[in-house]
Parts: structure tokens; sequence; C-alpha cells
């Protein structure tokens, strides 16, 4: 391809609202567009690197034995409603009608109409088990969309579902998609980490997500090096640390002016954040409530969703703060409340003795407060986020903490939608049995994404071979020098014979933007024709690793083809 007539359009300004490098250099190269916020179209020389990553997945899945359809994206409601995440799924669930007034959604994932199809397709364990995947665009209305592609509120995703006639089959299916993922990841060259994760609005049991490290990574990962541990923030398991016996002191009342915050608190009384215990106050489904933790601790507030079995949740507005508590915003606490709603602690919480918390008054805390004389939570389970250095859940070892993005996600599912959607089989007696199954998802933009984030630099992009929109770019330094165009019209045309993704950058521009395009688009080798081309000698450029040699061309066609 001639750079002359490539549709791409690159900058040398890093964009207002690119936050992170893979967003900044995807816009930059020319690989993404962006239409709407969250939305993006793929641009020529960005859509032949997302094929590559689409590929290597096709194949991983393809040899696994898993076999490729396409569902639709756009849904009845009657699909959804039989399974109840027509509602579970809230307001990240983009609804519309048609003219006759049905209701349908684009689709935020495609549980339901993969098990629709199996139902209405298998009959006898005969035909079982079975793996179905699609590569499909998903739609969810993201809060908060950012980083570009990675969290986008129209995606790419790769996701297969498995049908077994039981457990047993669905580990051995499990097992085959853990090692398709690893496949895939691995021919990508991706640092990643399989970590225990949560299911949430997917539902069912075992759930491990694939996370590529990375320091500007949306997630957080919890892990031990002694036993191996690891788990995403959403699904660590915290620890219940030894109780604190310490004699209980009387309770008193404390006047705190202008006192809410920890920061202010420790301040005030000249303590620790560990002797404190904030009270958040919640919405859950309509519902208020209050949630208790130690004062330098956060809600995990995916735990807080589970335990309640919830569809939306909220920090309550400040009207029903004061309202449920008669103070304003920064003095709750589990004493005094105006109004009986369910009070939830922290399992930390219940180890702790003769703590402060806000008194429901404006301006006043209790301290000295214990655990079933002065008041009784309504639920004590695990709702904070683990933090390094908290006991590992498996050895009871510090536990250690790093960021990553998740780019896979796979899932057992059990019956949750066969026994909704009545997908069943029949054994070899002629009983009717429930197909049990599972699901396995890989963000394919978002992987794109996640590659660059581990391969740039100042200068761009350095994409691994397997990756790269083209393997290689000629750049002649004078278009209009005969001999310097001929050669690398040569070269060029050489590499196209050998079915080489090549391109020439014929432009009449001066050496320098050639190059800085060409580091930007991140090309794994560079062969510059130069000042050096009467004598049939150029240079090399290996992007990854910045190294440079002149050679000939035979050499330089030598070095291309073990680029791999």
């Amino acid at each position: 391809m001639r750079v002359s007539k490539l549709f791409m359009t690159t900058q040398r300004e890093i964009p207002a609202d690119a936050e992170i490098p893979s967003h900044q250099l995807m816009l930059r190269s020319g690989m993404i567009r962006k239409c709407a916020s969250g939305i993006y179209s793929f641009m020529p020389i960005g859509l032949r690197s997302y094929k590559k990553v689409e590929n290597i997945i096709r194949e991983e899945m393809d040899n696994a034995g898993a076999q490729e359809l396409i569902m639709p994206a756009l849904l009845t409601a009657e699909t959804y409603q039989a399974s109840g995440r027509w509602e579970k799924f809230g307001p990240e669930m983009f609804r519309l009608e048609d003219r006759g007034g049905r209701p349908f959604c684009l689709g935020p994932t495609h549980e339901e109409p993969f098990t629709e199809a199996v139902r209405d397709t298998i009959k006898s364990y005969k035909q079982l088990p079975v793996t179905l995947y699609q590569i499909q665009h998903k739609y969810r209305d993201e809060k908060r969309p950012r980083f570009g592609v990675i969290r986008a509120r129209e995606f790419v995703m790769k996701d297969a579902y498995s049908f077994d006639v039981d457990e047993e089959g669905l580990d051995k299916s499990y097992q085959a998609m853990y090692k398709a993922y690893r496949r895939i990841f691995d021919r990508l060259g991706l640092d990643y980490t399989v970590v225990d994760a949560d299911s949430g609005a997917m539902g069912g049991s075992g759930s491990q997500e694939f996370m590529v490290k990375s320091p500007i990574g949306e997630d957080a990962i919890c892990y031990c090096d002694d036993c191996g541990y690891a788990a995403n923030e959403e699904k660590a398991q915290c620890t219940v640390p030894e109780k604190d016996n310490s004699e209980a002191l009387p309770m008193e009342k404390i006047h705190t002016p202008d006192v809410k915050t920890i920061e202010e608190l420790m301040a005030f009384m000249n303590t620790e954040p560990s002797a404190f215990v904030k009270t958040i106050i919640y919405n859950i489904d309509g519902k208020i409530v209050a949630v208790m933790v130690r004062g330098d601790r956060e809600i995990n507030e995916t735990k807080l969703t589970n335990l309640y079995d919830a569809t939306e949740l909220t920090l309550a507005a400040f009207d029903d703060v004061e309202r449920v508590t008669g103070a304003k915003v920064g003095f709750a606490g589990p004493i005094g409340l105006k109004e009986k709603i369910e009070v939830v602690m922290d399992n930390e919480v219940s180890s702790m003795a003769n703590f402060i918390v806000g008194a429901c008054e404006t301006d006043y805390h209790f301290k000295n407060v214990n655990i079933g004389r002065d008041f009784t939570p309504d639920k004590i389970a695990d709702v904070r986020n683990a933090v390094e250095g908290d006991a590992c859940p498996k050895c009871g070892k510090p536990l250690k903490m790093a960021r990553g993005t998740e780019v896979g996600h796979i899932f057992k599912l059990g019956t949750k939608y066969s026994d909704a959607l009545g997908c069943v089989y029949l054994d070899k007696d002629g009983r009717e049995n429930t197909m049990i199954m599972g699901c396995y998802g890989i963000g394919v933009s978002r992987t794109l994404a996640a590659i660059i984030e581990q391969n740039h630099d100042d200068d761009g992009i350095k994409w691994p071979v397997v990756a790269a929109p083209y393997k290689v770019i000629v750049v002649p330094t004078k278009v209009n020098d005969e001999e310097n165009m001929s050669l690398a019209e040569n070269i060029y045309n050489r590499l196209i014979e050998e079915g080489v993704e090549v391109l020439i950058d014929d432009r009449n521009e001066r050496p320098g933007v050639k190059f800085k395009d060409a580091d930007l688009i991140g090309i794994p080798l560079r062969i510059t024709v130069g000042r050096r081309a009467s004598e049939g000698i150029v240079e090399i450029k290996y992007r990854a690793t910045g190294e440079t040699a002149e050679v000939s061309v035979e050499e330089a066609l030598v070095a291309v083809r073990n680029l791999g």
C-alpha cells in the first residue's frame, strides 16, 4: 500500500480528552475516530490491527472445537425478561421500541439468545457437548465512558457459550476455553495474569479474569507471591482480623463542630483512622441502607450489590441522609437513627472495640462504641476493598496490589439461563435434564488497546509483529531522485511478491516527517532508502528495540523474513 493513497491522518499533538497512552496513540496514528462519547470508528490502519487480533482469537477458538455463528445485535425484550435481566441490567441497557411499540434492546451480552438457539436445536445428549461463539458488537450505556475503546458504549466482543450434560462436562469445556485464552494472549505477547473475579450480572459460580498488567489499568489486582492467590479488587476476600478484647469503656458523646471527614476527625481527636468507623448511607433499589466500614477503608460496591442482589446502587441523596439520621451529611452512625433502616457492618468492624462513630446529630460523634452493648447491626458481611498488606485469604501472608485491564473473562454459569429458558435435553433413558452452561468473553477492541498500553514509547506504538497493521515500511528519502525511488520501488514490489504486508512512503515529504509517522504507527521494521542507494545499501530499523544497521537489499529482505 502506498502511503500517499492511505486513508489516514496523523496528529502531532495529544488530543485534549485522551487520558491514557493507548487512547492518545490510537487517535494520533489515525487508527480510530471519535464519533461521540464512548463511540469510535475504526479507520483502515486500525481495522487491519483489529483484524489481526480477531483472527488469532478465531483460530484458537476453532482449534478448541468451538463453532462460530453470528447473532443479531437488536434483541427482543422477551428474550431478557425470561431470565430476569431486562430489569437486572438497569440503566446500562439501551432500550428502544419499534414502530409497533414492541420493546427491544441493543444486546449488552448474548447469554439468552444463545440459550434459545441451543434449546430450539439440540434435543438429545448425543448432540452434546457443544460450544458456540461469535465476534459481535455489544452496547452498554456506560455511566462514564473513558479510556477510548477500553471502556466504550459500543465495543466488539468475542463471546462463547458452552452447553454440557453435567458439571464434569462443564469443567472440561471451561478448561478448554481457559487453555485457548492463554494461547491467545500468549500469541499476542501480552503480560497478563489470571485472577478470581466476580460474575456480576452474568451470574453463575466459578469466574476468572485475564488481566493485562498496566500502571494505568482501571482495575486493581490483589495477589500473593507465596501461594499464587490472585483476584480482582471486586472479588478479593477480606479476612477478619483477631478480635480486640479490650475492656469496653463508657460511651461518650463528643462535640465535634464542623468536623465531617476522617482526616478532620483524626486531627481533632489526635488519633489514627483505624480508630474510626464511618457510616455511609446508600440507596439500594429504592431502599435506604447504612453501611459501616473502618475509617481508612473503602466500601466495595460490587460486594454490597451482590449482598442485596441489587439492580441499582447509589449513594443516598442528601435529603434522604438528613431524614434518616436527623443530621447533616458527615455525622451518620448506627446509634440514634431517626428511621428504622438496615445497618450493614463490614466483617472487620466486628473485631473492633471502643471505636468512634457519627452520633446522628450535627457536630457530634460518639467514642468508645461497642457492638452488642451500644447497637446491633442487621447484617455482618465482607463489604470492603482489600488493600495491600491484608492477609491472603488462602495462606495468610501479606497481599500485594497491582493495576490491570480486563481483556478476557470466563464463567461457569451452571443452569441459571438454561433453567429460565427451558434449555433441556433427553438423556439415554429418555429423561429430561437441564443443560449446564459456561460463558467466555474477550474484548477484541479492548485487547487491541491493551497491546498498545504494553508496547509504546514517546514516539508512538511498538506493535508486536502479529498485530501490526503492516509488517514493513519502505521509506525513500528522495522521491524525486530516480535512483533512490527505483530501488525503493524494487524492494516494495519484491516484498509484495513474497506476500509481505508492506507500505511504501511515496509522499513528497521531508524524511523526518516520514520517520515520525512510521514510528507513530508502529511498523515493526523500517527500510530506509537513502544516501547509499547507488551502492544497493539501505538502512533497517527495528521499531521494538530502536536497533539500526546498514545492509544490502538482500540482507534487508532476509531481515523481513526473519521477523516471523
